[in-house]
């Protein structure tokens, strides 16, 4: 598979209800996804996807959080919006965003911190 991809980094607020400390308080942390697009043959371009349209997909999904509370984005189902939580909600908004580009595969990584993220991956559709 072919790859291409792009890396942003952003301030979102977030909380876990019932934990004590700085999780269950309103905290911010400074995040960064990881976006990789794949396809088994490149486009009549040479490409996998136009890093032009990967930059303003992955712009456009960053400004609905961006300096907000995760809580904006948080399924009914969760308690709190996780890195997990926050990588499949990032993937859903790409495909959306690149569906006319013909990626096969999409991948996400949220990370919280310089060591530790939550990540998912998938064809566009799977979101």
């Amino acid at each position: 598979m072919y790859e291409v991809g792009l890396s942003r980094s952003f301030v979102a607020w977030h909380l876990f209800p019932g934990m004590e400390g700085p999780e269950g308080e309103l905290h911010s942390h400074e995040y960064r996804f990881d976006v990789v697009a794949a396809r088994r043959a490149l486009d009549e371009r040479g490409m996998v996807c136009d890093l032009d349209v990967l930059t303003a997909a992955l712009d456009k999904t960053v400004a609905v959080i961006e300096n907000k509370d995760l809580e904006l984005i948080r399924p009914p189902d969760a308690e709190a919006v996780t890195v997990e939580i926050l990588a499949r909600w990032a993937h859903s908004e790409l495909s959306r965003l690149l569906e006319a580009e013909g990626v096969e595969s999409l991948s996400v990584r949220a990370w919280e911190s310089p060591v530790a993220f939550g990540g998912y991956s998938g064809p566009p559709a799977a979101s």
